[in-house]
């Protein structure tokens, strides 16, 4: 069964842990606070005694099994972590899983634990037999309106009496990494007595920019087509001091794939998105980009893309985040001479 990451809570109060619980994403604040209850509560009905193991060059699959089908030295119940390096176990690994889904012993909860489990890891047969008999739950990074609900309820579990436009300025500061948010409301809770009303003004003057995106991100939205969100993105990057030139590394990738599909578009009638091997979770970008941009557009972002290419490898840019900016902007389309580089 899948269930959502805020609806954990609710779920540990109303069912029995079962034998099986797939957690699975990027996002280490929410899998963290997910992985605290679960064991709290495992304790709590009778699993006292934990056993960790890690899916790494050294493990081997007949201790876990033995753990599974074996009772507990000092308890009658066990609780069992397993840490996967990769959401891919490879073929051994998954024919262990679908022998350890038929494992039958309810004095023991398996939580198995990883990075992003895509569409084809969660179509797989061992994924399914553990996740048919147990819960699976995955976990998204959090953003807008979903961060700021995160982010409340926090405030409310340390007693802070936080306003409403305070928790969307924190949630713009810390969106990217919630685990900072986290951090940040703590030291809120201190140096705020509950009684206090904290605002907007007192969450900027303890707050610093915590926001850690990736270029890959800024491109995703950049072909989503949310400028509003990829130039906030890119003023972060800025901030961290990434270098310029892999921000327009990312930007010339992305548009020479658009290039390649538009090209396989007008030449088959469609693209083969197998063959340029881009995954299911980044079609919906590539196709958005694609509706919005016409032949005309995808040329004039490889020149234009081109030209800055040869001027950020050939002299110094006075404002090279700025060009960047307006580079971005192409892909909406924009006309670029309407905005000036100064």
């Amino acid at each position: 069964m899948q269930i959502n990451a805020n609806d954990i809570t609710r779920q540990l109060k109303q069912n029995a842990l079962p034998p099986f619980i797939l957690l699975f994403g990027d996002e280490p604040q929410q899998k963290l606070d997910i992985i605290d209850a679960i064991r709290q509560h495992a304790r709590q009905t009778g699993f006292d005694e934990r056993q960790t193991f890690t899916l790494d060059s050294d493990f081997e699959w007949a201790h876990l099994i033995d753990a599974m089908q074996s009772m507990s030295l000092f308890s009658d119940k066990q609780y069992i972590e397993l840490t996967m390096p990769s959401s891919k176990p490879g073929a051994t690994g998954a024919k262990q899983f679908q022998e350890i889904a038929n494992i039958d012993n309810p004095d023991v909860v398996l939580l198995i634990q990883g990075p992003k489990a895509g569409k084809d890891v969660q179509k797989t047969k061992w994924f399914s037999a553990l996740a048919n008999k147990g819960w699976f739950c995955h976990v998204y990074d959090l953003e807008g309106a979903q961060l700021q609900k995160w982010l409340s309820n926090k405030a409310h579990k340390l007693n802070l009496n936080i306003e409403t436009n305070a928790i969307t300025a924190l949630a713009d500061m810390c969106e990217g990494n919630i685990m900072a948010g986290r951090q940040e409301l703590e030291k809120l809770a201190l140096l705020y007595p509950s009684a206090d009303t904290i605002k907007v003004d007192d969450v900027a003057k303890v707050m610093v920019q915590q926001s850690r995106y990736s270029s890959f991100q800024f491109t995703d939205e950049v072909l989503k087509g949310d400028m509003r969100k990829a130039i906030r993105m890119l003023a972060r990057l800025e901030e961290e001091g990434v270098e310029p030139v892999v921000i327009l590394w990312s930007l010339v990738n992305e548009a020479q794939n658009l290039a390649k599909m538009r090209d396989m578009q007008n030449t088959q009638g469609q693209i083969n998105f197998r063959a340029l091997r881009v995954w299911p979770n980044k079609q919906n970008l590539y196709q958005s980009a694609l509706n919005r941009l016409a032949d005309n557009n995808i040329n004039h972002l490889i020149e234009q893309l081109s030209y800055t290419d040869i001027l950020f490898k050939s002299t110094t840019v006075a404002k090279p985040y700025v060009v960047l900016s307006h580079l971005a902007l192409l892909f909406l389309p924009s006309e670029l001479e309407a905005y000036a580089l100064a």
